[in-house]
């Protein structure tokens, strides 16, 4: 993730990027975290070394981020895409957060964003099953924004980020931040951002 998020930070300060495209491969958006590399860990290891919080960055990105998933978006690959802006995904795509099989918890974020996501109820079946969700679920849940055709995918995401791009680059920046405090802020001071924002 660290070239990722590299990446997304050069083009972020870039005057010329609007919009921002994550994908992985037809087969998998991500089926998550380097297992092999958490196997030589211990508790005070990663408590210790707050092992995920580097992937924060890029849900504080300035221009939109949209994830663009096809196949298995498991475990981490999943809080990745959580992190994103907007979810597209194809027909193919499986959600999921199965760290439970391994006897661990989601640590990048997935107990938070996809109980904010898609609720309670439906989370806590996810985390604690391990099972997945298709995308049409995933959709239905509000977890994604739209859903293609998995040789469409890309096409169709191109296009919605030629239109967030042709867009007012300070106004997108403005409903980005006021859409993301949403999620954080009581719905008074939501408001007042969005005032000021406005």
């Amino acid at each position: 993730l660290d070239d990722v998020l590299h990446a997304a930070h050069v083009l972020d300060k870039d005057p010329t990027v609007r919009c921002l495209i994550l994908t992985g491969s037809p087969k998998a958006f991500a089926a998550g975290a380097d297992i092999s590399e958490m196997k030589t860990k211990d508790f005070e290891d990663t408590y210790g070394s707050d092992m995920f919080a580097h992937w924060q960055e890029l849900s504080r990105l300035q221009k939109p981020l949209l994830a663009a998933v096809s196949g298995f978006c498991l475990g981490g690959g999943c809080e990745v895409a959580m992190m994103c802006d907007m979810i597209l995904c194809s027909e193919s795509a499986k959600f999921g957060q199965p760290e439970i099989n391994l006897g661990i918890i989601a640590g990048g974020g997935g107990t938070q964003r996809l109980t904010r996501a898609i609720g309670k109820s439906k989370s806590m079946y996810m985390h604690l099953t391990g099972e997945f969700i298709s995308a049409q679920e995933a959709y239905d849940s509000g977890l994604v924004a739209k859903v293609f055709p998995d040789d469409e995918l890309m096409d169709e995401t191109l296009k919605i980020a030629k239109t967030i791009a042709s867009k007012g680059a300070l106004s997108v920046q403005a409903a980005k931040e006021a859409v993301n405090a949403a999620e954080e802020l009581p719905l008074q001071e939501g408001l007042r951002l969005e005032r000021r924002l406005f």
